[in-house]
């Protein structure tokens, strides 16, 4: 039996090969999952984009079995949201034929090792995801998960990631009381997200939306304009050519999730009252850049893990689950509106149709109303 692995230059995104390499046998304690379906959008863009700054390329390292004799160090296989299935067990508590939800990589199977097993959720203790982030490595049991619906896993593998980083950047600003921005009563904050578009960039603006004190302004190009002000959850939908029409001296908070560099000092170099500059993501890979030299607040990365474990500590895991889970049920109810869904599915099947998708996801040119999901 052989698996599929999608890999990704990482210093040439646009460049990618499949790699087809025979399985080996399962050592004792592990469990080879069946990758069925992975959602593909712009954060999986994002993770590769950061890849060596955010130690998103050490979850699934490329061995030099899968690199066919190039320099593995060179290839990458990107984390993607989705689900999978068991297919071997050599662990007493995880049977084969159990579904799980999680982190994977673009490839067909990947074996993990469980440890801290519980009813919910079970973790990798592979030792080359030791030093990572623990969200990212656990792995959740769908018979047991109050998310989960099955007939919802599309909607779950493409915006729950996503929409738990959404909520957690809206908790995070308003822990923050937005740094300052609505201290004046007699004038709103205005909060400006780039890459309007963008499925993490319109879940944050959803919540914000129903915030006091703030106007939530989307940035955006010229192509997604209609789709940005069709959502309703933006108060006003600008062109990025019109900045000019948010004024120089209103207070506000920039979400950064486009990471155009060029933009960026733009944008700083406009607001005069800028309280605070949060960089998010990178959906426009070709305009990435330094942050440094810009007047105003020095853009601060936002790692949504951090905000999670603060409230986690604060509310508890359950808590915090607790808030999560009544939030995305709203947020899921607008989505897939029967009269005006936010999001259309499509599924891509084969070696060749994922890489098509990945292409055209990378370029950034596609329909903001689609979602892609993905299977080997």
């Amino acid at each position: 039996m052989n698996t599929i692995d999608f890999l990704v230059r990482k210093d040439q995104l646009g460049h990618t090969t499949l790699r087809n390499t025979a399985t080996t046998p399962l050592p004792g304690g592990q469990i080879r999952v069946h990758v069925d379906r992975f959602a593909l959008t712009s954060n999986n863009i994002t993770y590769a984009a950061f890849g060596d700054a955010m130690s998103y390329w050490r979850f699934f390292p490329v061995s030099p079995e899968q690199a066919s004799g190039d320099d593995a160090a060179m290839w990458g296989r990107i984390p993607v949201w989705g689900f999978g299935t068991v297919t071997e067990s050599r662990h007493a508590e995880v049977p084969v034929g159990e579904r799980l939800y999680g982190y994977f990589p673009m490839s067909s199977s990947v074996d993990l090792s469980p440890t801290r097993v519980s009813a919910l959720a079970l973790s990798d203790g592979a030792p080359h995801r030791a030093e990572l982030h623990a969200v990212y490595n656990q792995y959740t049991r769908c018979a047991a998960d109050p998310f989960y619906t099955a007939d919802t896993e599309d909607l779950q593998a493409l915006l729950r990631p996503l929409f738990i980083t959404s909520w957690l950047i809206d908790d995070f600003l308003a822990d923050n009381d937005f740094f300052g921005a609505t201290a004046n009563a007699a004038q709103r904050g205005v909060m400006l997200l780039s890459s309007a578009s963008s499925k993490t960039a319109y879940g944050t603006a959803f919540q914000m939306a129903k915030r006091a004190g703030i106007e939530v302004v989307g940035l955006t190009s010229p192509g997604n304009v209609a789709f940005c002000e069709s959502l309703g959850c933006y108060r006003r939908v600008l062109r990025y050519d019109q900045l000019d029409q948010v004024a120089a001296d209103a207070p506000c908070v920039y979400v950064d999730f486009a990471g155009n560099a060029a933009f960026r000092k733009a944008l700083h170099t406009h607001c005069k009252n800028l309280k605070f500059s949060s960089s998010i993501g990178g959906t426009h890979v070709s305009d990435l850049g330094s942050g440094k030299d810009l007047p105003g607040p020095k853009p601060t990365l936002f790692f949504a893990p951090a905000q999670i474990k603060k409230r986690s500590g604060e509310w508890g895991s359950q808590g915090l689950g607790a808030r999560l889970l009544q939030s995305w049920h709203g947020f899921i109810a607008a989505v897939s509106n029967p009269s005006q869904p936010w999001l259309t599915v499509q599924h891509h099947r084969g070696a060749e149709a994922v890489q098509a998708a990945y292409l055209q996801v990378l370029s950034g040119k596609g329909d903001a109303r689609v979602g892609h999901m993905l299977s080997l």
